[in-house]
């Protein structure tokens, strides 16, 4: 059974809503309904191609992904929110063009977005509680089968983009998105259109062409799939168009004309951290398992552990110039007790062998 509230309370209560969630620090609220229909269809061809990779989750949890009322029975209505995380002078284009460096996704700079947005989602259900009395909810955040991006889009927060990603006019992709399923009956909100247009620069960006094709994206040649979610050996022939990028790629996003209007985050939670917009491949090669503990400690990138944060620096290391101070800290991780390290060690110590093509 849903909540029922007249059409003059929904749009009050919507309005309220809106006005809680600025208040959290939100900086978009919308409405959804629970029918994703067409986005269980494209989920189901994209599995069936095998764009998963190893995200087996994906596939087991296929059905409830686009069926709100499996994940939480009764629920009417999905309030949708957006949280803008680019940082201030983030000098994205600066540190990709310098092979000494590493490049960290701009979302993982900062704490743990999880954390943030289901602090802030709670709140706002618990505010909307004190209005409505007890209404059955449950908050997400990329943290369960939820197909974020169709719910955003189709309660008017922006549009799908051809990265896949959800896109605002006003606000670009530069954003977290969160949900709370509920058992209100709120009316949803429209969608917007979308103004893609015949724009292709994301796809022609792609460091390793992983979106094949507009709106689908093959994760396993994406670099924030290799990088984050593969467990094992990177393929040998993506390392070398993976750069200096060593946890998550951004060059869709950067290259995305609309991305123009995003705006610096207001968070101070998503502000860099650790130095990790500056920092140097061998600086953080450096670190033991215990300095990444305790620095990442609160850092969405601790979850990928020591051994493939050091899987990922030595490809980076591998495609950047020969120096000194690479072959030496490379040279430290040679008998790395972890075969997968050994391994990309090896293969960034071949590539920086004198008179090899880089």
């Amino acid at each position: 059974m849903g909540h029922a509230i007249s059409p003059h309370e929904t749009e009050q209560l919507k309005a309220a809503i809106r006005a809680w969630g600025r208040e959290l620090g939100f900086d978009a609220i919308g409405f959804a309904g629970i029918e994703l229909g067409a986005a269980e269809a494209r989920l189901a061809d994209w599995l069936a191609k095998g764009y998963h990779g190893d995200m087996d989750y994906m596939a087991r949890h296929g059905g409830k992904r686009a069926r709100p009322a499996e994940l939480l029975p009764g629920t009417r209505t999905v309030i949708t929110a957006r949280l803008d995380y680019l940082p201030a002078g983030h000098a994205a284009d600066a540190i990709l063009r310098d092979a000494e460096r590493a490049y960290v996704s701009r979302y993982a700079l900062g704490r743990d977005y999880h954390k943030v947005m289901r602090n802030r989602l709670q709140k706002l259900a618990e505010r909307i509680a004190v209005e409505t009395g007890a209404f059955d909810y449950r908050v997400f955040t990329d943290s369960a089968p939820v197909m974020e991006v169709d719910l955003a889009a189709q309660s008017g927060l922006g549009w799908r983009g051809k990265h896949t990603l959800l896109i605002d006019r006003h606000a670009g992709s530069w954003f977290f998105l969160g949900e709370i399923y509920c058992d209100l009956d709120l009316a949803p909100d429209p969608p917007k259109a979308n103004h893609c247009g015949t724009c292709q620069a994301c796809l022609d960006i792609c460091p390793t062409q992983a979106i094949v094709a507009p709106h689908e994206v093959d994760a396993r040649r994406c670099i924030s799939y290799l990088t984050i979610e593969l467990p094992g050996s990177i393929p040998i022939e993506l390392r070398p168009l993976m750069g200096n990028r060593i946890y998550g790629c951004d060059d869709c996003q950067l290259a995305c004309p609309w991305n123009r209007f995003a705006r610096a985050t207001r968070e101070a939670d998503f502000a860099p951290r650790n130095g990790l917009d500056t920092a140097t491949l061998v600086a953080l090669f450096g670190w033991t398992e215990a300095e990444f503990d305790a620095r990442l400690a609160g850092s969405p990138i601790r979850r990928i552990g020591h051994e493939r944060w050091l899987r990922n620096i030595a490809v980076a290391l591998g495609n950047g110039p020969v120096a000194t101070a690479a072959l030496a800290a490379l040279q430290t991780r040679r008998d790395h007790p972890s075969a997968l390290v050994r391994e990309h060690v090896a293969w960034a110590l071949d590539r920086l062998k004198p008179g090899t093509a880089l």
